[in-house]
């Protein structure tokens, strides 16, 4: 029976919120503090840490496993 629930990535993140105490504040300002060397220098993507950061202009669009190929047709 729950296979058929469908839970969207904004339901899981409010739950990780405010159930469990996840700061998304904190972690949105870690990963644009992650991302501000690559958006000054105009990268679309950045690898930091063990992921990489998709960007278009000054947003940081997803994240990816660092190794993933930033392109889609890929």
């Amino acid at each position: 029976m729950t296979n058929s629930v469908r839970v969207t990535d904004h339901a899981v993140l409010r739950y990780l919120e405010r159930e469990h105490g996840l700061d998304v504040d904190a972690v949105r300002n870690h990963i644009a503090g992650l991302a501000a060397t690559g958006v000054q220098l105009e990268a679309i993507s950045v690898k930091v840490e063990r992921v990489k950061l998709l960007l278009c202009g000054e947003t940081v669009v997803t994240v990816l496993k660092r190794n993933w190929p930033s392109d889609r047709r890929s």
